[in-house]
């Protein structure tokens, strides 16, 4: 898969100082997990589940989801199953077309029972097109059974299969059991740590534990109680830089009424470089269709270490993308701190900050993976110049 490849070479090349690398979904697991980007769940149940993987691969969607728990009904899951391996064969045959490649496409079970009768009943089709499996309700009764039949099934199919734990579980966000619990899914992802891709936030089942739902005009981080469950799932769970944890999923879509202004600035549209297209316009149809809210989140998502984002709508992708795109002074930093490995403290080539070689060098590992996954920027642009062309 290779992030922004429906962009013609002309627009690349204006906008990248370092394009996108091309990226082996069986890759260097943090360099994979970087990737994602904008996971896109789709329910098991849609019809034209094939054609929407193909689709949204020729769009820039680089994962989905088809997913067999929480968005299809209990006597739906027998024929969400069939609809599934349909599809998954069906992808096998007539493979994305285009420079981005396939997708990563996993499916979330509900039990664990439906792992290895799931890549017996695809045959082939698999190990073609799977990428791994979604595990909801992670926890210590009954991790280790997951991920010990997704590496199962990875056996079977002659390749890794990522398992994809979601923390979601009334244990994770319980303040008496909290800790415990979150060190146990440590323990369980540090013992299989090369079959494990990224730890997952089930932001919609912890706030569904006290009856809330974070209004469109909010973040997850105004909701107190699921805002710190995040801290602590990010202080044990990726604690040295040794596990990525995405972005819990941001589940609107566009509506006119508003409460609050958008908090969206407007000089970095007025200064892009937009090939013609019109900055303020472009704002505008971003905080019409909400997805100015989402941009803040995901601003708030990175600085609190979460890496990608679940996501409902194809709409909501370049938004996520265009955040993770590195900026030329990030990659400038980040290549200053990874210089030296002696300590000390050396002066930004922008003249606006000190990179202090030993507390950043975890801090700019972690933007050379973005470097990589999703590019640098050229000198002077910024992400609305990726939005503008993606959007």
């Amino acid at each position: 898969m290779r992030h922004f490849a429906f962009l013609d070479d002309k627009r690349t090349a204006e906008l990248f100082h370092l394009p996108p690398e091309e990226i082996a979904s069986t890759g260097d697991r943090l360099l994979v997990a970087t990737a994602l980007g904008a996971t896109l769940y789709a329910p098991g149940t849609r019809r034209s589940l094939a054609e929407d993987v193909r689709r949204r691969a020729a769009a820039g969607v680089t994962s989905m989801v088809l997913c067999l728990e929480d968005s299809i009904a209990d006597d739906e899951v027998p024929a969400a199953e069939e609809n599934v391996i349909d599809a998954l064969r069906d992808i096998a045959s007539d493979p994305p077309p285009g420079p981005g490649g396939m997708p990563m496409v996993f499916v979330r079970v509900r039990s664990t029972d439906q792992i290895p009768s799931l890549v017996a009943r695809a045959g082939s089709a698999a190990g073609d097109v799977l990428a791994g499996f979604v595990l909801p309700k992670f926890g210590e009764e009954g991790g280790e059974a997951a991920i010990a039949a997704v590496q199962r099934a990875s056996d079977r199919v002659g390749r890794t299969l990522w398992a994809m734990p979601v923390l979601e579980s009334p244990e994770v966000i319980h303040r008496e059991t909290r800790i415990e619990a979150l060190l146990a899914v440590r323990r369980i992802v540090d013992k299989n740590v090369d079959s494990v891709l990224a730890v997952r936030l089930g932001a919609t089942d912890l706030s569904g534990l006290f009856g809330l739902r974070r209004d469109r005009d909010l973040t997850v981080y105004d909701i107190a109680v699921v805002r710190d469950c995040i801290a602590d799932i990010v202080n044990v769970c990726g604690r040295g830089g040794d596990h990525v944890v995405t972005g819990p999923v941001w589940e609107y879509f566009a509506q006119p009424e508003r409460l609050f202004v958008s908090a969206l600035r407007v000089t970095p549209f007025e200064q892009a470089d937009m090939g013609g297209a019109d900055g303020a316009l472009l704002r505008q149809e971003l905080v019409s269709a909400d997805l100015d809210r989402l941009i803040r989140e995901v601003v708030l998502d990175r600085a609190n270490g979460l890496v990608g984002k679940t996501v409902i709508h194809p709409s909501h992708v370049p938004a996520v993308h265009a955040q993770y795109v590195a900026t030329h002074e990030e990659y400038v930093d980040a290549m200053t701190v990874l210089g030296g490995e002696a300590g000390g403290v050396r002066r930004s080539s922008y003249a606006n900050k000190m990179n202090e070689l030993r507390p950043h060098r975890r801090w700019a590992e972690s933007v050379i993976r973005r470097a990589r996954a999703y590019g640098v920027l050229r000198e002077g642009h910024t992400f609305v110049d990726i939005l503008a062309a993606t959007t």
